[in-house]
This record gives structure tokens, sequence and C-alpha cells, in this order.
């Protein structure tokens, strides 16, 4: 069964910095939690292309500077911190792809993507502080989810960067074989020429047929062959 962590309260995000920090892991680490992971997905709103998760040990000792959420950092800046991670922490990745989406739903197939990505790690995680409000479940270790966590936690943050640029260059992959969409433009988001383009060319493999737009262009086009 999922667990959900309450929201925190609005005087409390008052109090946080804009950027995220180290507190949570070293409070973590001052309970006996030796080995502190952060996990994020990057993908759950696109209409095409997988959700694709990453948990992060960071090295308390070798943080990379400018880690922060992903979405307040250029692409550039991004793929520049997202080496440094790579070079300096512990990085497993994992993703689900549109047939698992369209099997399951988006929250359920993002969360087994971030269990299987922090059960990858070469190093078990004593514990998982995760983005959201969503606990993984079955995670043999416990975890925290942490609402806003990419602009709270450093783990968390850095987990959301290399999720975020492993989806981008997937997608980038993906407009090559799928060259009508523009993939590599808008990595399978709504934008008016992904919707001009499915309505011309119809969906591909990579598109989740659940996914309302989608779904209601198979509607369509399927009364209209009938």
């Amino acid at each position: 069964m999922t667990r959900r962590t309450p929201p925190d309260s609005p005087a409390l995000f008052e109090l946080l910095a804009n950027k995220p920090d180290f507190n949570l892991e070293r409070a973590l680490m001052r309970d006996g939690y030796s080995v502190v992971a952060g996990a994020d997905e990057a993908g759950r709103g696109p209409l095409a292309g997988p959700v694709v998760a990453a948990a992060v040990i960071l090295d308390p000792d070798n943080i990379p500077d400018g880690l922060n959420d992903s979405k307040k950092l250029s692409a550039a800046q991004r793929n520049a911190i997202y080496s440094e991670v790579l070079r300096t922490s512990m990085v497993a990745i994992a993703s689900s792809g549109p047939r698992r989406i369209d099997d399951t739903d988006i929250l359920k197939a993002s969360l087994d993507a971030m269990r299987r990505a922090a059960c990858s790690l070469a190093l078990r995680p004593d514990f998982l502080l995760v983005d959201g409000r969503d606990v993984p479940p079955g995670l043999p270790f416990p975890g925290k989810a942490v609402v806003k966590g990419d602009s709270r936690s450093l783990s968390i943050a850095a987990a959301s960067i290399v999720a975020k640029v492993t989806r981008d260059r997937m997608m980038e992959q993906a407009g090559t074989l799928y060259s009508v969409y523009g993939f590599e433009i808008h990595a399978g988001y709504a934008t008016s020429f992904h919707r001009e383009q499915i309505a011309l060319h119809g969906p591909c493999p990579l598109h989740r047929m659940s996914f309302r737009p989608i779904a209601l262009f198979a509607q369509e086009d399927g009364q209209q062959t009938a």
C-alpha cells in the first residue's frame, strides 16, 4: 500500500531557503541512518515517452556545487551538474515505459521506477528521501516522502537532475526514430506542434494511450474508420 506524507504547514515553507540543503540527510545520519539516498522522477506529464527515476547517494564530503531543483536550472547547468553527480556520487536509474504507464497509471509507474532505482544502488541505503507525497511501496528500507523535496534536499535535487537529463537524452534519441513528432524539441509534452503531429500521423509506440488527448484521438479515429 502506498504511504502518503501529510502536507507541511504553509508556515514551514515560508521559513525554507530558496535552495536545497543537506539538513534532512544530516538529521537522519544523526539518528543512525548512515547511508541516505534521494529519489526523484522526470516525465509524469508528457503524452509520450517513459517516466524516468533516479536515486542518488551523495558523498557528504564532496557534494557538487549548484545542486538545485532541476526545473530551476538551465539545460547547460543541468548537464554540467549531471556530470559532476555521476563523477562524485552513487547513482542508479530506472524507467517505466508507455505500456507500463498505460497498464497501471502514471503514479504507480513513477513510484515503481523510483523503487527500482533505489534498490539498484550499488550500496544499499539505510533510508530513502523521496520527492512528493508518496513513498514507493515495496521498499526494503525505510523511506519518507518530502513535499517539494527537490527544493529542500540536496540528495533529491541531485536525483531530479539525473532523471531530467537522462530522460531528455532518451527523448532526443526518440526524435531520430520518430522524426515527425519533434520529440527532441518538446520531450513528449503536449505542445501545439506535438498535438498537430498526432492529429496528422496518429500516435506512435512511444505515446501513452491512456492519457486523455491520445485516448480521445484514438476514440475519434476509431469512430471515423468504423
